[in-house]
């Protein structure tokens, strides 16, 4: 309750400071009443689908992820407002205190205005996010991407020179909800005819029947060696409230039974061998590990028991965080990581070359696309699908196409 309390106070403390820039620009009384309309609207909506819709009170509905999303609009734009307006009032407010103290008139008086010029420039700078906000639920959500990289490896065996990876990632399939984009990221991910297709985890939002309705769709992917998969932290039904342990339990292996029948072969804490004209590289699976709350399921030393030191290994592992705590330092060596997890946060601005920002990044050191320590890459997802904010700005929907390259000097 104490939440709701707080939070309840600044939003409304938000509405207040936002209607003061309206009141500087209009005085038309409809605009006043449409401002709290749909702040009232919205605000009502997210809590009655958190709080008191019987019907989605365990998962995370469409119903709900929209509501969340809303929210954000609204108060992204506000919290422009706030910072630009309260900059402006360092200024004023130390102005009338000093017209209050060396001039003998009404306290009013000495208390500047607010200019209609500093609010008019506010409520455009504002529109900013808010149409991005939009346009990230309407359409960026399904702004599918595929990205390519070359990776070259002095000791990679050279059957293996030119071999293609394509990497997907956090799927949440219960989030989904058209079809026809779906299919097309299927078609798209066929299109690179990549010799295999790893999964990095997190398949569901919570609970494994929300993968059922996509089934047949996820399971058109091919790929000539096969698809191979691990888990991520949403896919053990953590965040969600079970009736015994065993419920949960159950859960978790029809998932795993369902990414059978999609055809994936899922690594728990395992490795399989990838073979071409007699020789082989390594694909390691890890469950998930990560940092801080996160589950801590992922056992490398197990999953790396019947792979050999010198063997050219591919991890899997759905937390970047597992490859910065413990993968890059271990005994062994792990040429390429693919991890996801971040989702870049859905929301960032990339320009290739100039810019790559997130707040992603005060979390993450390693948040999307490749990075190179100690002479091991990883490759960071963006992710497919989208969770809670149902929508992405700036930072699309990826699939990643990796491509393995023999170092020429030395093949």
């Amino acid at each position: 309750m104490l939440r709701w309390i707080i939070f309840f106070i600044i939003y409304i403390l938000l509405d207040w400071y936002a209607f003061q820039s309206v009141k500087s620009v209009t005085k038309k009384t409809w605009l006043y009443w449409l401002f709290w309309a749909a702040s009232i609207l919205v605000l009502g909506n997210f809590v009655y689908q958190l709080a008191f819709n019987p019907s989605n009170m365990k998962v995370l509905t469409h119903a709900k992820s929209y509501a969340f999303g809303m929210l954000i609009a609204l108060m992204v734009p506000k919290l422009v407002l706030l910072f630009i307006l309260f900059s402006e009032d360092i200024f004023r407010i130390p102005q009338a205190v000093y017209s209050y103290f060396t001039k003998e008139k009404d306290t009013a008086e000495h208390m500047p205005s607010r200019r209609s010029f500093v609010s008019k420039v506010a409520l455009a700078l504002a529109a900013i996010p808010f149409s991005g906000l939009i346009y990230g639920m309407v359409q960026g959500r399904y702004n599918f991407r595929v990205l390519k990289y070359t990776l070259s490896f002095d000791d990679l065996p050279d059957a293996f020179d030119g071999y293609k990876i394509t990497q997907i990632s956090d799927i949440h399939s219960g989030s989904f909800d058209d079809r026809d984009k779906i299919n097309y990221a299927i078609d798209l991910i066929n299109e690179q005819e990549s010799d295999a297709i790893l999964f990095t985890g997190d398949m569901v939002n919570n609970v494994a029947t929300e993968m059922l309705p996509w089934k047949s769709t996820f399971t058109k992917l091919k790929a000539k060696d096969g698809k191979f998969s691990v888990l991520g932290n949403h896919d053990y039904g953590d965040y969600v409230e079970w009736n015994s342990e065993d419920e949960k339990a159950q859960n978790l292996n029809d998932l795993k039974a369902l990414q059978k029948e999609i055809g994936f072969d899922l690594l728990l804490n395992e490795s399989r061998y990838l073979e071409k004209n007699g020789s082989r590289i390594a694909l390691v699976g890890v469950e998930n590990w990560g940092r801080g709350h996160f589950k801590k399921a992922g056992d490398l030393k197990q999953a790396v028991s019947q792979v050999h030191a010198d063997d050219f290994k591919i991890l899997m592992s759905h937390d970047p965080s597992h490859w910065e705590d413990q993968v890059i330092d271990d005994d062994y060596h792990y040429h390429l990581t693919l991890s996801g997890h971040t989702h870049g946060m859905q929301f960032g601005i990339e320009i290739p070359g100039w810019v790559k920002w997130s707040p992603i990044k005060w979390r993450y050191k390693y948040w999307a696309g490749i990075y190179k320590e100690k002479g091991q890459y990883i490759n960071v997802n963006r992710g497919f699908g989208y969770l809670g904010y149902p929508g992405r700005v700036g930072i699309w929907p990826e699939i990643t196409v990796i491509e393995l390259k023999k170092n020429a000097e030395l093949s």
